[in-house]
């Protein structure tokens, strides 16, 4: 739904990113490097005192980008005036939105994750300025507080809830060199596209203890991603988003090619032993195609998932 009003943005001094993980460090960092006013908030702890710790960055190989970032927690913010920028684990958004309702005000929230659905806690919620950010970027810990980065494409932001004007002043504040952003009027095709490749991604990979590179490298593992895609196609049209199977596999090459070597975050999630977002990916489509009576065209999909989750569940025993 967007609004019509326009919401002035030059109050919005601030960005509070919610999510110390590796993509919240990282982009705290990229936005610390040009002069923008960022707070890294922890979404998963409370009652932490402020501290300030140097992150560095290794932009794929060819760089190092280090800052000092100010961490903070929720419970030591009374109001987020500014920018929110979710980076948190989908899995924790229906108590996150519920929390958060109450200190955001009317800043804008902008939701860097990925899977189906998720933005639909902060909906229900009664956020009025909801943005949805299409991740087209990799990044994995090397230590508490160094990360290698590799940028696959500019990753883009649309609409939600709100409306052009506020969208185009959130791109603006949040794109850097390293870390870019676009705004993007037909976003549901992407975020299709994003999910079905990252079912692939975040379930192949963990289940072979394998890097992203692996589908540009191996035919066999390629094969699988092939017919996954084609499973979850079927389900995005039951949905009216009609996706072109040819493209959702050069995007799938595209980030395996890219981020050759980088582990996704789910084997991740998986190796330090951390719930993972399987349910918002996986499942996620299977749970559409079971509402529209296609269960029985997502049987890989449903397999893979339900691998991963055995093996997450075992791994934390």
């Amino acid at each position: 739904m967007r609004v019509k009003q326009t919401i002035g943005m030059s109050r919005l001094k601030t960005i509070y990113i919610i999510g110390a993980g590796s993509i919240g460090k990282v982009l705290a960092v990229f936005l610390a490097n040009q002069g923008r006013n960022v707070i890294l908030l922890r979404g998963s702890v409370d009652n932490i005192p402020d501290s300030f710790e140097t992150i560095e960055v290794n932009l794929n190989n060819k760089a190092v980008i280090t800052e000092v970032i100010h961490i903070s927690t929720l419970s030591n913010i009374t109001r987020l005036d500014g920018i929110i920028v979710l980076t948190n684990k989908s899995f924790g958004n229906a108590d996150l939105a519920a929390g958060l309702i109450k200190k955001s005000g009317d800043s804008p929230v902008v939701i860097l994750q990925n899977g189906l659905n998720i933005e639909q806690p902060f909906s229900n919620s009664g956020f009025r300025h909801i943005y949805r950010c299409v991740l087209f970027a990799t990044s994995q810990l090397v230590s508490h507080n160094s990360l290698i980065f590799k940028p696959v494409s500019v990753s883009s932001i649309g609409v939600i809830n709100g409306n052009d004007s506020q969208l185009a002043s959130i791109v603006k504040q949040l794109d850097t060199p390293n870390f870019e952003f676009k705004a993007e009027e037909n976003l549901q095709p992407l975020i299709w596209t994003k999910a079905i490749v990252n079912s692939v991604f975040n379930s192949v990979c963990p289940l072979l203890e394998i890097d992203n590179g692996v589908f540009h490298r191996n035919e066999e593992a390629l094969s699988i991603a092939k017919r996954v895609i084609d499973e979850c196609i079927a389900v995005a049209e039951s949905e009216h988003v009609i996706l072109n199977q040819d493209k959702v596999l050069a995007s799938l090459l595209m980030i395996s090619k890219s981020s050759d070597g980088q582990l996704i975050s789910t084997y991740q999630d998986i190796k330090h032993k951390r719930r993972t977002e399987i349910d918002t990916l996986n499942f996620a489509i299977c749970s559409i195609a079971e509402k529209m009576n296609m269960g029985n065209s997502v049987s890989e999909t449903r397999l893979l998932g339900e691998l991963v989750r055995i093996k997450a569940g075992l791994a934390r025993a």
